[in-house]
């Protein structure tokens, strides 16, 4: 009896890890497929404005976040990357209690709900201040970020709207800073992958001196949805 009993305490252990590691693959199918549909999806911008007001509450109505990086500039991202870090919030492949939350309200349901917002987003130009940092580390941030940073990211920072790759000019520095080390401490799981190699071994001062880099340069105008 004691035999049946473990064994039925086996049984019922070894069939809560299955579903349990089922409901941790399934967000990674689910965010691909909800990704897609949102990329094959038409944008409507003049819909996404009646999204974004829940947006606004945080970001502004320009998408210029906050000068003391708790809320980043997203006006004239790249479509791409946004529709990119939203499904990632919905599907909790990206962290921020805030982000999470608001990501699956009733206001977005569908991958084209996303598109919409994405795309009003892309289109917005922030005229809020960015603050830039003091300066101290910049000489060093700018030679690390040419050395490792600017093959994708561009010299100035602009990204890359065809590979998905984000627009960092013009950020506030201490949101990309915490970014940066968010990264090499693995709490960005879909940067970390690559990211980290190329940041693990630097020093603060020199992420630091690359956030102090990227608030200086000038964003230009995001890419308009297709």
């Amino acid at each position: 009896m004691k035999n049946v009993r473990n064994m039925t305490h086996l049984g019922l252990l070894l069939m809560s890890l299955l579903m349990m590691s089922q409901a941790l693959a399934s967000p990674g199918t689910d965010a691909s497929v909800e990704f897609r549909a949102a990329l094959a999806a038409a944008p409507d911008a003049r819909r996404g404005d009646q999204i974004f007001a829940t947006c606004a509450a945080c970001h502004g109505v320009d998408g210029s976040g906050l000068p003391d990086g708790s809320v980043p500039v997203i006006g004239s991202q790249h479509y791409s990357v946004l529709l990119r870090q939203l499904v990632d919030y919905r599907h909790a492949e990206r962290w921020d209690i805030r982000m999470e939350h608001v990501s699956r309200l009733n206001v977005i349901q569908t991958p084209q709900d996303l598109a919409d917002v994405a795309a009003l987003i892309a289109s917005l130009q922030p005229m809020g201040r960015t603050v830039q940092g003091s300066g101290e580390f910049l000489t060093s941030g700018v030679r690390v970020y040419f050395e490792r940073c600017q093959i994708c990211h561009g010299a100035t920072g602009q990204g890359n709207a065809d590979r998905g790759i984000a627009r960092l000019a013009g950020q506030h520095p201490e949101y990309l800073l915490r970014q940066f080390i968010d990264v090499v401490e693995a709490r960005r799981p879909r940067l970390s992958k690559t990211h980290t190699p190329l940041m693990r071994e630097l020093q603060r001062t020199e992420l630091e001196g690359m956030a102090d880099y990227l608030s200086r340069t000038r964003r230009s105008r995001g890419d308009i949805a297709p």
